[in-house]
């Protein structure tokens, strides 16, 4: 006798639910390897399909039903229009169209994400129907059981998903499905039956027992390491192009904005999924976080305690302090829905946010600076808002006489280093900063010093350190090669060695401009493309009265803050600038060439002659009339050619001594000779600004190439002998046509 229904039925939908999980984790890695942010959307239609194919719906009811589920999950992701209105058919229409004319021209990246989505969903569809024919029909459970054991091992191996859990979860249901479809194809082989319900399932127990037993087994059995070597490298070696690999033991990672940095090192894969749009008036880097305490294997947050609730129209949160210049600006960012922070993004001097959505509450954490966005009680990511902010400008001359006592809980919090950091860094942190006065250039030459001394920018095959090893002294000293996370940490360990005040800040830096330019609350701002891998870190060191500075130490990135030289209190203050004017006086009255100096000497001989003579002095009177119209002509002569000489002057000096002091001279003297023809700086104009407005006054590049190699020498403390003599003649020829 055949087996009754209701047991068939009982195993049928056992044998089906454990193949419909196996199916699941064919699907649960797209989430992290391909872009997926509405994976569970596609779990439930998966379901959907499944229980329409097991309860076998006439094809004239079951195709509707996963059409219509079809819809409602595209209307629902991607189209605003009511739905089954006549714009929304119209979107539909155009995204078929486009979709269908950027296949035939085999456009494959070029399709949108809607029409992506679309195509998935039509394939869980028809894997609805081949798996049931599979599982239930044909009763071959055993081929989907090894594609789906190869599948998982090579997404582990090969992508950044981590498959422990899921191997083990396709070991557990690949036992019960392949066990289950075994005895129900031997009891129907068989024509075995039960007298009651209770006995058809006795069967159950050796199976059960043996999933278990094999699965406590291979818990607790003793695990070897790998016994062969790794074979990623060895096959990507043949195509260094074919993606970046952790290589170098080093594990792969996804590049993107994340918020566990406690264990710092690895290659990453790069992603250009745009994340924001961001309208504003230049670029600049967008900030999120920073974080204070380094375990010498990453940064971990000890200051997250306090936040409090801020008020949109007041953030609260300034890294700067008044001092500093700032410019009123405002600024539009766009997130996409592959953004997932939960987070404010801001730029430096982030004042208040508009347009923010109904019942969203902001919650800063004042140590660190993270803002969290809030709704209906959860984290969430807002979608888009305007934000006003004061754009700072710092004064290198207040950076670096910014030489007051660092509060106390400053010091404590942010010179924080662990116990066993390798004395060997700190040693050469001492030697890099040893000729610099003051903590502004100490700061520069850090930030210069991995320019100077080898260190490789890369993201492939980033070394993680051993249990023993200290993620920066292995860095510094062992591998010189890493990516931002790698340059932002030494940076603030090597100032920090030295008892200067710095932190590590996350963020994204500016992204490419698209080109456009957007009109907001009337001000017309430029469009950048913001993409996770655009995810970057870099450095705040502390000033007293300034408050914190961003640095950029990163081989290939340039910092966007900006930074002015207030050029006269600068050369009133200057002492080098007073010493070199006393110089040139005393060496107009020792000069003996000098036909002042000679006439007055000689009107001076005469008087005395007269005087001895017992004259009334009369006579004299005449020739000290003519040396007072000579010294009076001369000082005139000096006065008004004073622009000549000093030139001359510099010009000397740069080809005699080219080095930091005289170039930074003769550049200061260049602004003050071209403020004197009509082309001042003004306080708000960067110097790239600045020589662009000189340029086209001249008609030449000079300018722009010269302010190039003052922002190296300032920016990184990098001066290339080599290039002095093409500096000198930029100079030399700005010197002429200013003078002309």
């Amino acid at each position: 006798m055949n087996l009754t229904s209701t047991h068939q039925r009982f195993y049928q939908i056992a044998i089906y639910i454990s193949g419909f999980f196996l199916f699941m984790e064919w699907l649960r890695p797209l989430e992290i390897i391909g872009e997926f942010n509405n994976v569970s959307i596609f779990f439930i239609y998966a379901a959907f399909c499944f229980f329409i194919s097991f309860i076998q719906l006439n094809w004239v009811v079951s195709v509707p039903l996963k059409l219509l589920g079809l819809i409602f999950i595209i209307d629902g992701l991607y189209i605003g229009e009511r739905i089954f209105s006549s714009n929304w058919f119209t979107i539909i229409y155009d995204q078929i169209l486009y979709n269908i004319q950027v296949i035939q021209g085999q456009q494959w990246w070029q399709m949108t994400p809607m029409f992506r989505s679309m195509l998935f969903l039509v394939l869980l569809w028809l894997m609805s129907y081949l798996l049931f024919y599979w599982f239930i029909v044909a009763k071959r459970m055993l081929v989907f059981v090894l594609l789906t054991i190869i599948y998982v091992t090579v997404v582990d191996t090969f992508t950044i998903y981590e498959g422990k859990w899921a191997i083990i979860r396709t070991f557990t249901l690949a036992m019960i499905s392949l066990g289950l479809s075994h005895f129900y194809k031997e009891m129907e082989k068989e024509e075995i039956s039960f007298k009651s319900n209770s006995a058809s399932f006795i069967w159950l127990i050796p199976l059960a027992g043996m999933i278990i037993f094999s699965l406590f087994i291979g818990y607790s059995s003793p695990k070897l390491t790998p016994q062969w070597p790794d074979p990623v490298p060895y096959l990507t070696s043949g195509n260094p192009g074919a993606g970046p690999g952790g290589g170098a033991g080093g594990p792969v990672q996804k590049v993107g904005y994340g918020e566990n940095d406690s264990r710092l090192g690895g290659g990453f894969v790069q992603d250009d999924t745009p994340v924001f749009q961001a309208f504003a008036q230049e670029e600049q880097y967008w900030r999120i976080e920073s974080k204070d305490t380094y375990t010498g294997k990453g940064w971990e947050d000890t200051l997250d305690g306090e936040k409090s609730a801020v008020s949109p129209d007041d953030l609260e949160f300034e890294t700067f302090t008044d001092q500093v210049e700032t410019e009123e600006s405002s600024t539009y960012l766009n997130f996409t829905a592959e953004a997932n922070f939960n987070k404010l993004v801001y730029p430096y001097g982030a004042r208040s946010i508009e347009q923010l959505p109904n019942n969203t509450i902001l919650e800063l954490h004042s140590n660190t600076g993270e803002i969290d966005t809030i709704r209906d009680g959860s984290m969430t990511q807002v979608e888009e808002y305007l934000l006003e902010y004061d754009a700072p400008s710092f004064e290198y001359n207040e950076l670096r006489e910014a030489d007051s006592e660092d509060p106390e809980e400053i010091r404590e919090q942010y010179t924080q280093l662990p116990d066993n950091l390798p004395a060997r860094v700190g040693n050469l942190a001492e030697q890099i900063i040893e000729e610099e006065d003051n903590r502004y250039d100490q700061a520069k030459a850090v930030e210069a010093y991995f320019a100077a001394n080898g260190f490789e920018y890369s993201t492939e095959d980033v070394e993680v350190p051993e249990e023993n090893e200290d993620y920066v002294d292995q860095f510094l000293f062992e591998t010189k090669m890493g990516y931002c996370d790698n340059f932002s940490t030494s940076m603030v360990v090597l100032l920090r060695s030295q008892g200067i005040p710095a932190r590590w800040v996350k963020g994204f830096t500016g992204g490419e401009t698209t080109g456009g330019t957007e009109t907001i609350d009337g001000e017309d701002l430029n469009v950048y493309e913001v993409t996770s891998g655009n995810a970057h870190s870099w450095v705040e060191v502390y000033f007293p009265d300034q408050g914190w500075v961003p640095f950029e130490p990163t081989q290939g990135f340039s910092n966007n803050t900006d930074f002015y030289l207030d050029v006269e209190s600068d050369n009133d203050s200057d002492p080098e600038t007073e010493e070199e004017n006393e110089e040139s006086s005393r060496a107009d009255e020792e000069d003996p060439a000098n036909p002042n100096q000679q006439a007055e000497e000689e009107g001076a001989e005469s008087e005395e002659d007269n005087s001895a003579a017992g004259g009334d002095g009369s006579s004299s009177l005449v020739p000290l009339w003519i040396t007072s119209g000579i010294l009076l002509l001369g000082a005139a002569v000096l006065y008004f050619t004073r622009f000549r000489w000093l030139a001359a002057y510099h010009d000397r000096k740069l080809k005699n001594n080219p080095n930091r002091k005289t170039f930074e001279q003769a550049f200061l003297f260049l602004l003050k000779l071209l403020e004197k023809r009509d082309l001042k700086r003004r306080s708000h104009e960067t110097l790239r600004d600045f020589s662009r407005k000189v340029d086209a006054r001249y008609q030449s590049n000079d300018m722009r190439q010269l302010t190039t190699y003052y922002e190296r020498l300032l920016y990184r403390n990098e001066i290339d002998q080599k290039q002095m003599g093409k500096v000198t003649e930029l100079w030399e020829n700005l010197i002429k046509k200013a003078l002309s």
